[in-house]
């Protein structure tokens, strides 16, 4: 039960996630032992050696989100004289102070991720690390792996090396003052305008990540859209909510951390190095999307094809784009979840059937994700010659583990974003929206709120009603603890 004394949003909020994590056996403290690793711990010291590159000179920057503190990761490109480009991604090294086996891994390991909630995040690692000592911070000198391409004017992927590195962040970017600013909405950020060339330089990373987007595209990479929702607080209490639907800076660092995952996977195996690879394994119910499809007026084969896939939600998203991030959601659960499964030398596992990729190998959020932080680990073993951090029993124990854990993290994240909603509706109850219907069958018929990103339960009024109808909705019911939202179906 939520205690009542304090009644702030975020109070309440707090309480709700602290009791969903604990109920699916997630960790929200960390314990004494790993507060006392952190207080002995000192930052790392920089070595530069013979095989650590010291790549200070290059325009390294962050581009993430406005609140984040946590950076894992720095890019640059570098023009080439034979017109291709060479894209270089920097990776934080974690593992260089996250020790395995000590008390601050085994907690990484127990959640194996960072919980973003309406509220408070929950982070992997302590902040003290994730935010500082292991992150590459706006103007340090910080270990990382650097994964370089070479990309081609038409898109195409050619050569590419794995190694370690000293780096330098020159500026900490946020991705909307970064796409406003590449769609002309909006002059240069003056943290752009301060370091000389930095503009050119990502002028230039965008026009390469949008050509290596056209090259997965034709490939049957799949385009998606959905509504997540950001709570805006005001002191403790939420303002509104703000759907945050991708952008141009989103997408350029996306395209590059799904070309060096990629990248870093081919490496491990090239090595007959085990791994952990990120598949989304062919739809097994195909055959229901090609009946979304067809009742969309688009035939898709009889055996599963991301590149026909592909172009039916091309057509759809500019056809209907109210209505495509309800048809993205859809989709995205008749292909079922993504999983972690372990890749030993020789082995062949299926590969990440929504991004048209054969290899793929989470390891760009070591601060934020356990299963980078364990890519990182068998990575830095063969560039070192050391012995292998984990036996493949280990390896395929964990690659279930984190899976399992995942499901549990998303399950807290979305019962808390339902709470949050139904705290800011609290008060609306007997208000009239437009809607539309987003699930109809046997279990209940939903709504979503066309004037923010809300859904809800259709409680009446909902026999005739389909996905994809516009209807008129009361608000009639809500249950914060529940992260419960009642509707009925008003003329």
């Amino acid at each position: 039960m939520i205690n009542q004394e304090d009644k702030s949003h975020r109070n309440i909020l707090q309480q709700i996630a602290r009791l969903a994590m604990l109920e699916r056996g997630l960790l929200p403290d960390f314990s004494t032992d790993v507060i006392s690793e952190l207080t002995a711990m000192k930052s790392p010291a920089i070595i530069e050696n013979d095989g650590i590159r010291d790549l200070k000179n290059l325009l390294w920057a962050s581009i993430d989100n406005d609140d984040s503190r946590d950076l894992d990761q720095l890019t640059v490109a570098e023009s080439m004289q034979d017109g291709n480009v060479k894209i270089y991604v920097a990776i934080a090294d974690v593992d260089s102070l996250v020790l395995n086996n000590s008390a601050i891994d085994t907690h990484a390991r127990h959640n194996t991720t960072s919980i973003y909630t309406a509220a408070q995040i929950f982070p992997m690692l302590p902040e003290r690390l994730s935010t500082d000592l292991t992150s590459l911070n706006y103007g340090e000198d910080r270990p990382a792996i650097v994964v370089e391409y070479v990309v081609t004017p038409d898109g195409s992927l050619t050569t590419s090396d794995v190694y370690q590195a000293v780096v330098y962040n020159y500026a900490k970017l946020a991705y909307n003052g970064v796409s406003d600013w590449l769609d002309g909405k909006v002059p240069i950020p003056a943290q752009i305008s301060s370091v000389k060339g930095l503009d050119e330089n990502l002028k230039l990373q965008d026009r390469v990540a949008q050509s290596m987007k056209k090259v997965r595209r034709d490939h049957g990479a799949l385009t998606f859209e959905t509504i997540k929702a950001n709570m805006i607080f005001e002191g403790d209490e939420i303002r509104e909510m703000q759907p945050e639907r991708k952008n141009r800076a989103r997408d350029l660092i996306e395209d590059f951390m799904i070309a060096a995952n990629g990248v870093i996977a081919r490496y491990l195996s090239s090595k007959n190095v085990p791994s952990i690879r990120r598949i989304v394994r062919i739809p097994e119910r195909w055959d229901r999307i090609a009946e979304i499809a067809a009742d969309h007026g688009f035939t898709l084969p009889d055996t599963p094809d991301a590149v026909a896939l592909e172009k039916f939600l091309t057509a759809q998203k500019e056809s209907d784009p109210l209505r495509f991030p309800d048809l993205s959601l859809v989709i995205i659960k008749l292909m079922g979840a993504g999983e972690y499964v372990a890749d030993m030398p020789g082995d062949s596992v299926p590969g990440h059937f929504a991004l048209a990729v054969n290899d793929y190998a989470h390891s760009t959020a070591p601060n934020r994700r356990y299963p980078d932080l364990i890519t990182q680990r068998l990575l830095k073993a063969s560039l070192e010659n050391k012995k292998m951090p984990y036996s493949n029993d280990e390896l395929q124990t964990l690659a279930k583990h984190c899976t399992e854990e995942e499901d549990a993290v998303k399950k807290v994240e979305r019962q808390v974003s339902k709470s949050a909603a139904a705290l800011l509706l609290e008060s609306r109850i007997g208000e009239k929206f437009d809607a539309i219907i987003t699930g109809a069958s046997e279990k209940g018929t939903w709504a979503r709120l066309l004037a923010m990103p809300v859904e809800g339960r259709l409680i009446q009024g909902f026999k005739g009603s389909d996905v994809g109808h516009r209807i008129r909705v009361q608000l009639v019911n809500t249950d914060v603890e529940k992260g419960f939202i009642d509707f009925k179906k008003v003329n």
